[in-house]
């Protein structure tokens, strides 16, 4: 008997030492304090290549959410850990990233990347995978043409209706002021063409003359024969469909030239704080819609340029207020829905219901697409204003126009 029991003594030390050793380790996956492990969301960005300017912008603006976020609890009461990664402004790359973030990594979230060149694979991705896709940058008609149930879009207006408010100003103009003509240099990326053909519509509907249309390639390096055939049609109106590098260089090459049209509105490039310098002082007058103003009199948002301020020194930018606003949509559904596993509670979420974001209230169609519009911003004394809508929750200063010279 003694023997037997001193085997089943030793199969039973034996039991528990495997228990032990396939147990979880509390302190990898549980924090050490018995709690969940953080919620790991998965973001590629193009932090390298073309798109770099505004990628670093969103990533500022995705890492300062989750700071704030940890800093107040976490989500859930979970630490929120960001894993980005670097898609060298490659669509191809974007694709992997996603992938490999879903599959590999096992992320719970994940959220999108900057320009609609990327968002348009990327978002295949996390359909497929049945994931939430909330994306601060993905404005181009094609983004939202798919038909995909997991896309959303946190800004308040698509590329097409980016201009409405330009577009109501300029032809509420008296006809003796209103610019006749307009030129269109647009770059082919689907954001900054929808933009630009967005106003064209609706100023040809208006009866601006399109005196000039070009689209250029996105390694466009020269724009002095561009600026040249502008400046030969006599158009009193530039449109520029462009993003950051190519809408300086655009600038550039017309400010060489004596030519001074009345108006000049560009897409993305203006809205940059780095722009006023890059142009070496043409910024003055050109206009860009825009989604975001750091004076908006909007919930959260002094509280979000005071903490921006604080970590990088500047005001925020359009970039990352659109990345602070993908947390701040996709915080509000997962604190309402109480989980990051159900992807479809938190999509069905998204689509019933508003948002208070520091870009204003935001709601969504069943396409993803906000319903809101675009704030017009001007350039004035070497800072971004916003000129319209003349509404004193957002309007900063009044409308110089026609644009002073060069």
């Amino acid at each position: 008997m003694k023997g037997h029991l001193r085997i089943v003594v030793v199969c039973l030390a034996l039991l528990a030492l495997i228990a032990s050793a396939c147990a979880p380790d509390s302190a990898t996956e549980d924090g050490g304090n018995g709690e969940e492990g953080p919620i790991k969301i998965g973001i590629s960005l193009p932090l390298t290549g073309d798109f770099t300017e505004p990628g670093e912008g969103v990533r500022d603006g995705y890492e300062l959410w989750a700071k704030t976020i940890n800093e107040n609890g976490g989500l859930l009461g979970r630490e929120v850990e960001l894993i980005i990664v670097d898609d060298a402004s490659d669509p191809n790359k974007v694709v992997s990233d996603y992938e490999r973030l879903i599959t590999v990594e096992n992320v719970d979230l994940v959220f999108g990347p900057f320009s609609s060149l990327l968002v348009v694979p990327s978002s295949e991705v996390a359909e497929k995978y049945e994931m939430l896709f909330v994306q601060p940058a993905g404005a181009a008609p094609e983004v939202f043409d798919r038909g995909l149930q997991y896309l959303f879009y946190a800004a308040p207006a698509v590329a097409s209706d980016h201009g409405q408010f330009f577009n109501e100003w300029l032809l509420s103009l008296p006809e003796d002021e209103r610019p006749k003509t307009a030129a269109y240099p647009e770059l082919d990326d689907p954001f900054a063409q929808g933009t630009a053909e967005g106003i064209r519509a609706a100023l040809e509907a208006g009866g601006v003359e399109t005196v000039f249309k070009e689209i250029y390639p996105p390694d466009q390096s020269d724009f002095s024969p561009i600026a040249s055939k502008i400046a030969d049609s006599g158009a009193e109106l530039v449109v520029g469909g462009t993003q950051y590098e190519d809408c300086v260089n655009l600038v550039r090459a017309l400010q060489e030239l004596d030519y001074q049209p009345k108006v000049v509105i560009a897409s993305t490039g203006p809205t940059l704080n780095s722009f006023g310098e890059a142009v070496g002082g043409a910024a003055e007058g050109i206009m860009s819609p825009v989604g975001y103003h750091p004076e908006a009199d909007f919930p959260t948002n002094p509280e979000f340029v005071a903490a921006y301020e604080e970590e990088f020194g500047e005001e925020p930018t359009e970039d990352p207020a659109n990345a602070f606003t993908v947390g701040q949509i996709v915080q509000q559904a997962v604190e309402e829905v109480g989980s990051v596993e159900d992807q479809d509670a938190l999509r069905d979420y998204i689509r019933e219901n508003e948002f208070e974001t520091i870009v204003g209230p935001l709601s969504f169609n069943e396409r993803g697409e906000p319903q809101s519009a675009h704030m017009i911003l001007q350039w004035q004394n070497d800072r971004i204003e916003i000129v319209l809508p003349d509404e004193d929750q957002v309007k900063s200063a009044d409308m110089i126009f026609p644009k002073p010279a060069w």
